[in-house]
């Protein structure tokens, strides 16, 4: 029979908690966000993140988060961001942003509206020349300002391999 040290696995279980509910494993494991979410992104998106560029475009009435790659040459990237986009975007229209949630925590800034209100969301792909764009759009003014904190988050914690239009 095992000897479990049941006082030990009792009093790990407050850090258990945090790792688990707080969707910010920076803050107990030490490094930065955008460090956590380059080392999460290989099991979320199947491009390499470091090869592209996330441009967040925030609008009047939505915005449009476009993902190219640094190297216009780099075919294989840009199929990969296409299908990845393509794929968000029927995702989001549903409302499911598992994929963000995977990556940034479940707890990101706008994230729980975006997938409350999904059917006042219009989510549309288009492809680019270097890669692959979804664009938001509605009317609706608590939505609009949910989108627009959850883009900024994303700007915030994809750090380097972001940038605002």
């Amino acid at each position: 029979m095992i000897n479990v040290p049941w006082r030990k696995l009792f009093s790990l279980m407050p850090l258990v908690a945090i790792i688990v509910f707080s969707g910010s494993l920076a803050t107990v494991l030490g490094g930065t966000r955008q460090e956590h979410v380059h080392h999460r992104a290989p099991g979320v998106m199947p491009f390499d993140i470091s090869k592209t560029l996330h441009i967040f475009q925030m609008t009047a009435t939505g915005g449009v988060q476009k993902v190219i790659a640094k190297d216009p040459g780099a075919t294989d990237q840009i199929a990969l961001i296409r299908q990845h986009l393509q794929h968000e975007a029927k995702q989001f229209q549903q409302g499911d942003y598992s994929d963000p949630a995977k990556l940034h925590g479940v707890d990101m800034p706008g994230l729980k509206e975006l997938q409350a209100g999904a059917s006042r969301i219009k989510v549309s792909y288009g492809a680019l020349p270097s890669g692959a764009a979804i664009t938001f759009e509605t009317a609706d003014l608590h939505l609009l300002t949910a989108l627009h904190r959850w883009f900024g988050a994303q700007l915030s914690e994809h750090g380097a391999d972001a940038r605002s239009e």
